[in-house]
């Protein structure tokens, strides 16, 4: 029998990739609820024609055919629904932040050591990005030797019209750096093999929508582990001549050599998306590496039928979301 999957929540539009990912490797798309309308459900439906939506979300957590859960709620409500998932026997993959306070994490924590479900966020900008599976295989077979360091970028469109109410609302969202910045951080830890680290330098502001308070535009972190060093600047300021949604860039400093990926456009040379450069003692050249894949999917897969760990280890999910959790209450004066 197929892995069947239900999704709680189509707030954020991840929810397409997420689902439509987990179609391609073999899983059946079982039904679907959320909340109002989040003005995504005539492309959902277009999308994934035939796929039920049900009234109370407790339908599908109480089908014992279905196995997954993704989430794509509102951020500050992923946790609670993550939690019910796993009480109810299900596995989770939610969209990032999976969740918006340290409370709430400890709370994950708690209900997958009870429970032994998996709850895995899908860091989209290394696990829907086909130029950090080729940097990985690289940095694997020693291309660039040990790696030291990472910059990771995220700069994203702010598309001001087309936002929800809550994502204006710092309790909602979460913050910058929970948000945006958790997909560097999870770069920096895989990159590096740390398993843990020390938010260094930790910075939030609001410099370009001053009538929107609760929106912080800007925000940068640094971390320090016992494998390398790190360096992350997210924002809200994508000008709209550029013709995606950001320049996602990550640089992966090594003692033989880096990687420099252009994930999403590579400005004024070319429109398409992939791009790796990799500079050592015999190579430099420009890749396009369009084609390496997503095998976090497949091995998420493969971990909900063998119970293991291959698409992401538990305590890796747990430490990004903590660092992330850790680097907003520092920038915020918290801690």
């Amino acid at each position: 029998m197929p892995i069947r999957f239900a999704a709680l929540g189509l707030d954020h539009r991840h929810i397409y990739g997420m689902a439509g990912h987990m179609m391609e490797v073999g899983a059946e798309f079982a039904g679907y609820w959320t909340e109002g309308d989040p003005g995504k459900l005539d492309g959902f439906d277009k999308r994934f024609p035939g796929v039920p939506r049900v009234a109370d979300h407790a339908a599908l957590l109480e089908d014992e055919s279905i196995d997954l859960i993704l989430i794509a709620a509102v951020p500050s409500a992923r946790a609670d629904l993550a939690i019910a998932a796993m009480t109810h026997g299900k596995d989770v993959m939610t969209d990032k932040p999976g969740c918006t306070t340290l409370a709430q994490l400890d709370a994950i924590k708690a209900c997958v050591a009870e429970t032994g479900r998996i709850w895995s966020v899908n860091f989209s900008e290394r696990f829907e990005v086909a130029c950090v599976t080729k940097a990985a295989e690289l940095v694997q077979e020693g291309a660039i030797g040990k790696v030291v360091q990472t910059i990771g970028m995220g700069p994203h469109r702010l598309n001001r019209p087309t936002r929800p109410d809550w994502f204006f609302d710092r309790q909602s969202y979460g913050g910058i750096l929970t948000d945006i910045a958790s997909h560097q951080i999870d770069q920096f830890l895989f990159f590096t093999g740390s398993s843990d680290a020390q938010v260094t330098m930790a910075n939030v502001a609001n410099y370009a929508n001053p009538n929107d308070p609760g929106l912080q535009d800007f925000g940068e972190l640094s971390l320090k582990s016992d494998q390398g060093h790190g360096y992350i600047r997210v924002d809200w300021y994508t000008p709209d001549g550029l013709p995606t949604w950001g320049d996602g860039r990550l640089t992966i400093l090594g003692t033989d050599g880096y990687i420099e990926l252009r994930k999403y456009v590579d400005v004024a040379r070319d429109t398409g998306t992939d791009h790796l450069y990799l500079v050592t003692g015999e190579r430099c050249e420009h890749m396009d590496a369009s084609d390496a894949g997503y095998p976090y999917f497949a091995r998420l897969l493969a971990d909900i039928q063998n119970r293991t760990e291959t698409a992401m280890p538990q305590a890796h999910c747990f430490k990004v979301m903590e660092l992330a959790l850790q680097a907003q209450a520092k920038a915020e004066g918290e801690t």
